[in-house]
């Protein structure tokens, strides 16, 4: 790896991704809901808000790494970091995490509103503090709550537009929150020895895959609901209802078989599942909000 390879490996921009997917129909129901006469959000806006997420999430996944390199060399699914591997120092790590962390907040500043800049400070913070440093080791609902920074990025990207904050998004905020849990303890599943090797009480290493299970339809059924409650607010049409509920009869379909004969082949099914769901909702309601903004 090069040395900026590591660098931006330091980032996880591949689980960053996933954030931006959720950040971009927040956008758009935004200017939607701002102001029917507008078809796309300000190009500009867009970019910087898509610049400086990246840069935020980037942030608070290299000060997780620097936090914990330590479990990081007794996991084999992490044993290849750069800090691990010291390709990066953890002097150099820090450093670079707080430079793009300021740069992140500039850019949000500058090109958006100070409420998404608050939102983004807040967003690093709690993930840094409150989940890697505080919850992560504390409780095998860690990921619940520390979730709540991965659902940052919606309200970030709907406050960039408004510089306020609306029923709507509020609602895709907790769609995240729901989907959350699941999606991550379905790969913990499958990687339950490396985080007991790390000693991070992650829930499937804590608990049975019955309760593991069950605890996942208690999330995903409110996932669901939360889905078709946004669909609501944001008065998108009916056809959106429809694709939405063939998401959720898939996800509840893997869901099943997670506590069958081979669990762990299962768990990945279903989280790679969750990514689709996340992703085929984002882009409904992208396509729902420019055909109903047509429709006006």
């Amino acid at each position: 790896m090069s040395h900026v390879g590591a660098y931006v490996a330091l980032m996880k921009l591949r689980v960053v991704e996933l954030l931006l997917v959720t950040t971009l129909p927040a956008l758009f129901m935004a200017t939607y809901a701002q102001n029917h006469a507008h078809r796309f959000p300000p190009l500009g806006v867009t970019i910087a808000t898509l610049i400086g997420g990246t840069l935020a999430a980037g942030a608070s996944n290299a000060f997780n790494m620097v936090i914990e390199v330590e479990s990081d060399r007794l996991m084999k699914r992490t044993s290849n970091r750069p800090l691990v591997s010291g390709e990066v120092t953890e002097k150099q790590a820090v450093a670079f995490s707080l430079v793009i962390t300021i740069l992140s907040l500039l850019i949000f500043l500058i090109f958006t509103t100070v409420l998404a800049t608050v939102l983004t400070l807040l967003a690093i913070l709690f993930y840094v503090v409150g989940y890697t440093i505080w919850l992560k080791r504390r409780t095998s609902q860690n990921i619940v709550w520390g979730g709540i920074a991965g659902c940052m990025p919606v309200i970030i990207g709907w406050a960039a537009i408004t510089n306020s904050l609306s029923m709507t998004a509020w609602l895709f905020f907790l769609l995240i929150f729901f989907w959350t849990p699941p999606h991550f303890w379905a790969l913990a599943i499958k990687y339950k020895e490396d985080y007991a090797a790390a000693g991070i009480p992650m829930l499937p290493v804590v608990a049975n895959i019955k309760s593991v299970q069950k605890q996942m339809w208690f999330h995903s059924i409110l996932m669901t609901a939360t889905s078709f409650l946004v669909l609501a607010s944001a008065h998108l049409p009916w056809w959106s209802y429809a694709i939405t509920a063939l998401l959720a009869l898939g996800f509840g379909t893997q869901l099943i078989k997670i506590s069958g004969p081979d669990s762990e082949r299962a768990a990945l099914k279903l989280f790679h599942w969750s990514i689709t769901y996340l992703s085929v909702y984002s882009l409904v309601l992208v396509l729902a909000t420019l055909v109903a903004k047509h429709t006006v």
